[in-house]
Parts: C-alpha cells; sequence; structure tokens
C-alpha cells in the first residue's frame, strides 16, 4: 500500500516536471517568436516545428534546399528569417551584410555547426584545423604559417606538377575517346584531384586515376558519406548504421595515420638534410619551424582538411563546367578557340599561358556563380547590428550563402542562364554577391591552388575532346556536403581532329 502511494506520488511529480517543461519551452519558442519576428520571412508550418516540414519538403524534391532560400531571397529579402524547433537562423542576402560579417574577424563562425567537425563519428576530424577552430588566435597563428605554401608566387613552382598529374587523366581518356563509349568523366575528375593534392600537397603518389580500389580513396569516399550525415540527428547511434559508422572511424584514422607517418617523414629528412620535394608540406613545415609551432595535432587536422576539400570541391567544380559547356556548344567553341589560340597543340602549359585564358576564367567563374561546391558559410553575431535597416539581435546564426546571392535577379540580370560573359571586366557587377571562396580573413586558404588546378585541367581537356553528355542528364544538383551534380558527369568523347593530327608536335 505504502509503495503504490510513493509509487503514485511519484508519476505525479514526473508529470508535473514534464508538463511544467513543456510550458516552459513554449514560453521560450513565444520568446524567440517575439525576439525576431520583426524580421521578414514566410508564414510558420507550426508554432513548434516552424520552417523546418517546408524545408524537408524542399529537399525532399531537389536533394538541396538552396532554391527554396533562394524564392524566399526574392521574396523576403535581403535579411530573411526561418524557425527550426526553437532556433531562429537568419539568411543574409545583403551586400551589405556580407561585407560587415566575412570582412571583419570580429564576428566568429557559428559554434553549433564548426564544433560538430571537430570529430567525426566520434574520432577527431578536423579538429582544430584551419576550417572548423573557433577561436580567432588560434586561427590567425595557423593561418600565418600557411600562407606561404598557397601563396602565387609559390604554386607558380609547383605547375609542372599541375601538368604531370592532369596530363594521366589525358591519357585515361584518350583510351575511351572512340565517340562511342560512356564515360564516367565525374569519378575520373575525382580521382585526378585526390591524385593532385597529394602530390602537390604532400609529395604521395597515390595514383588513385589508375586504381581506385586502394584504401585511401575509399576511405576518402567514406569521409564524404560521414560528412553528408553529419547533419542527420543521433546517426551514428542509430544500431542499423552501425557498419558505416565504423568504416567512417577507420576511414578517418587512416588519413589521420597516413598524414603522421608523412609529416615525420617529412620532418626528419628535412633534419637531415636530405632530398625533400619543394611541395605544400615542406614549405609549411619550414614556416612552422621558424614561427616555433610545430603542434602535429594541428598538422594532422589541416593535413585531413586539404585532402578532403582540396579535391571534393575542386572536382565538383571541374564536373558542372564541362556539364554547362556540353548543353552550351557556342561557348565551348569560343573557348576552344581561346585554348588552340594561346595553347595550340602544347602538352605543357605554363603560367603564363593560364594568365593569357581570360575566357576560361569567366566561364570557370560562371561555373562557380551557378554551382559553389562550398555553398555558404555561417557566423555568429556577439552583438546586435543594424543591417539594411533591420535590426539583427546578439547571439544569432547567420548564414551567408553564395549560391543563394548568385542566382538572384536583383544582382545578377538572368540569373539563371550560364553566361561567362557577365565576369568580363568591363562588366559592373555588384560588390560582395560572389564568394565561392568565401570572402575576408577566414577565406578558402587554397582558392589560388584550386584555380590554378581548374584551369589546367580543364585547358587540356578542352584542347583535346569533343564531348557530349550521355542522356538522361537532369542537371540537378545533390547536397552531398558539398554540391555536385546528382547524375554525375558521363560523357561520350572524341579526339578533337587539330589535336589528334599534330600531338606528336606538342612538345
Amino acid at each position: 500500500m505504502e509503495v503504490s502511494v510513493v509509487l503514485w506520488a511519484l508519476l505525479r511529480l514526473l508529470i508535473i516536471v514534464l508538463l511544467a517543461g513543456f510550458v516552459f519551452y513554449c514560453f521560450y519558442i513565444k520568446s524567440m517568436h517575439m525576439k525576431y519576428d520583426h524580421i521578414p520571412g514566410a508564414p510558420r508550418d507550426s508554432f513548434f516545428l516552424g520552417h523546418l516540414p517546408t524545408i524537408l519538403r524542399a529537399f525532399k524534391k531537389e536533394n538541396h534546399y538552396y532554391d527554396l532560400f533562394v524564392r524566399w531571397g526574392e521574396e523576403y529579402g535581403p535579411i530573411v528569417r526561418f524557425n527550426v524547433f526553437h532556433k531562429v537562423v537568419l539568411l543574409v542576402l545583403s551586400p551589405e551584410g556580407v561585407k560587415e560579417y566575412l570582412m571583419s574577424p570580429e564576428y566568429p563562425k557559428d559554434p553549433m555547426i564548426y564544433s560538430g567537425l571537430y570529430e567525426m563519428c566520434g574520432v577527431r576530424f578536423l579538429g582544430n584545423g584551419l576550417t572548423a577552430t573557433l577561436d580567432y588566435n588560434h586561427w590567425h597563428k595557423q593561418r600565418k604559417i600557411m600562407d606561404p605554401a598557397f601563396k602565387k608566387s609559390y604554386l607558380v613552382g609547383l605547375i609542372e606538377t599541375f601538368n604531370d598529374q592532369a596530363e594521366e587523366l589525358m591519357k585515361e581518356l584518350e583510351k575511351k575517346a572512340d565517340g562511342e563509349s560512356k564515360v564516367d568523366v565525374m569519378s575520373l575528375l575525382r580521382r585526378l584531384t585526390l591524385d593532385i593534392i597529394a602530390k602537390v600537397g604532400f609529395g604521395l603518389e597515390l595514383k588513385t586515376l589508375h586504381d581506385d580500389k586502394t584504401p585511401f580513396p575509399h576511405a576518402v569516399n567514406m569521409i564524404t558519406i560521414g560528412l553528408a550525415n553529419l547533419r542527420v540527428p543521433f546517426f551514428e547511434y542509430m544500431p542499423w548504421n552501425r557498419k558505416v559508422v565504423k568504416e567512417i572511424q577507420e576511414s578517418v584514422r587512416l588519413l589521420r595515420r597516413t598524414g603522421k607517418e608523412c609529416i615525420e617523414q617529412r620532418k626528419k629528412s628535412i633534419q637531415n638534410e636530405d632530398y625533400v620535394p619543394l611541395d605544400i608540406l615542406t614549405q609549411i613545415l619550414k614556416n612552422a619551424a621558424q614561427e616555433g609551432d610545430c603542434d602535429d595535432e594541428n598538422m594532422l587536422d589541416n593535413f585531413v582538411n586539404f585532402f578532403f576539400a582540396g579535391h571534393e570541391t575542386s572536382a565538383n567544380q571541374l564536373s558542372f563546367t564541362i556539364m554547362e559547356l556540353a548543353r552550351h556548344p557556342e561557348i565551348l567553341a569560343k573557348l576552344q578557340a581561346e585554348v588552340d589560340d594561346i595553347i595550340g597543340v602544347k602538352g605543357n602549359i605554363s603560367y603564363k599561358d593560364l594568365a593569357n585564358l581570360k575566357y576560361l576564367s569567366q566561364v570557370l567563374k560562371e561555373s562557380l556563380r551557378l554551382y559553389p561546391p562550398a555553398v555558404a558559410t555561417l557566423r555568429w553575431t556577439g552583438k546586435e547590428k543594424i543591417i539594411n535597416g533591420i535590426k539583427i539581435p546578439a547571439d544569432t546564426t547567420l548564414i551567408f550563402c553564395t549560391y543563394v546571392m548568385g542566382r538572384m535577379e536583383r544582382y545578377f540580370r538572368d540569373p539563371l542562364i550560364f553566361d561567362p560573359e557577365r565576369f568580363r571586366k568591363d562588366q559592373p557587377r555588384p560588390h560582395y554577391s560572389y564568394f565561392p571562396f568565401s570572402l575576408g580573413p577566414r577565406s578558402c586558404i587554397g582558392q589560388t591552388f584550386a584555380q590554378m588546378e581548374a584551369k589546367v585541367v580543364m585547358a587540356k581537356f578542352v584542347q583535346r575532346f569533343e564531348f557530349q553528355l550521355v542522356p538522361p542528364q537532369s542537371f540537378k544538383i545533390l547536397d552531398a556536403g558539398t554540391l555536385r551534380p546528382l547524375d554525375g558527369v558521363v560523357c561520350r568523347l572524341k579526339q578533337r581532329p587539330m589535336y589528334s593530327c599534330k600531338k606528336e608536335m606538342k612538345y
């Protein structure tokens, strides 16, 4: 009897606590509404879920939700509010806002998102490296060490390696260029860019282009899967994910183990005054020694960062570019005419050649406008601010989305048309509305590397081949952590007559 009374009392207490918690949560959501509802936004789907059902429907339909953000931006911008449960996020689509928050070191990356990159499935992933660290002083110290290795003046000396690696792809493609075979170009580009970052960055010979079944490329692919699932709540704890989670964990460990061996071996070679390749790792280690900062864990964080970001985004940019060129033969013809004029049938492309390929630069920039692989960056407001006459409260998550601004009519005329001419130097463009490598002090350290790589690969590709997409090609986009073509890029290739007749003269 006494036991049942006690249990009943405990049950009533539990119910009271749950009800009190529910009421408190309701008041908290209401307070968030009151705090932010002066900012324009679409009507919420519900009090508790906010805009989440609309966002999930958009993702299910389009494999991403950024086109929804474009519509919201056109209707409610330049600052758009959306709610997910009790969380309020502001989409900043204002050049004034982009300039204020991205160009200043005053606003840190959003801790809710970037702290989640410290580890992946319980294993240290990006740690305190350049991308994930929230401490500006720590970031600045690392960036100072690494910047010289990514300067144009240093990368120019590595142009021969870019050429050599790209030439391996051309040889593979020549074998398949019979006009009939279906060639999975995007897959080959992903393998190529992994080989390039390995060789140019760390002196490693992966040869993934010739064999992608080895452990390292598989590990990189598993990390891509892991990154895409970081947004799934409790992904690593779901029993049915146990096998894939274990593979992801082992993949991260393999990358860090490889990085550790690579760094230790290079340090030893430098110390013994043995031959060392003039790659990015050598330059970073020398700079670190000069600064008296040789934190091996940070080095490993950035090793993983460079390997993943250094191949994934480049491969996706190249894939989107080829996809658009294939459906715009007039743009391809103009680009091939420029390449023929400047490069001819040469096999090796010099940095001077790259500088003269103006139209190719325009094509690549236009590809990044429509299809930026790194689609957005987030910041956290430490204090209240007025942007475009709208009060932005302190302690707010802000999203800056180059994909959305690049597809808005107010910033780019006919934004859905692929038009490289809009990037001619004599064409006016609004400032702070195009930032595929982010902007300001925390912009991408590898942007010069990425664009040099893209220009070498694309110049060789259009120099050598005519190509057509194999139908069906939906031209849809998949958000898998970075943006990529949903259907891949599958082509039929033929060698161009000019090159096939004269390729013996290329050297």
